[in-house]
């Protein structure tokens, strides 16, 4: 069973910083991306970063120079680095992890998709 773990969110206060770790184990299938959406309330959820097996990275425009995502060199864990957070940033942080899964002699695959249970990041005076 396939299992991810976020962790490191909280109270900070504007202009501080925080980092958030997401840690995914149980799967046998190939990696193919990890990243990180945020839902506030009222709002849906939305991507803040995402990092490949390759190790490219994509941001949301919001976020772009100052969330740093990164991960470990075995590929379960991933890092979201957040600096200079604003009010806006208060929100639930989800890590998604993606797997690719063969489904046939082919090789054809199917994407397999796996959701931590969230973690709070709270940004207020």
């Amino acid at each position: 069973q396939v299992q991810v773990v976020e962790s490191g969110g909280g109270l900070v206060q504007p202009g501080e910083s925080l980092r958030l770790s997401c840690s995914v184990s149980g799967s046998s299938d190939r990696f193919h991306a990890m990243g990180w959406y945020r839902q506030a309330p009222g709002q849906e959820r939305t991507l803040v970063a995402q990092i490949t097996a390759s190790g490219g990275t994509d941001y949301a425009d919001s976020v772009k120079g100052r969330f740093t995502i990164s991960r470990d060199s075995a590929k379960t864990t991933v890092y979201l680095q957040l600096n200079s957070l604003k009010p806006d940033d208060t929100a639930v942080y989800f890590c998604n992890a993606q797997f690719l899964r063969v489904v046939n002699v082919e090789g054809a695959t199917r994407k397999m998709d796996y959701w931590g249970k969230g973690t709070l990041v709270t940004v207020s005076s």
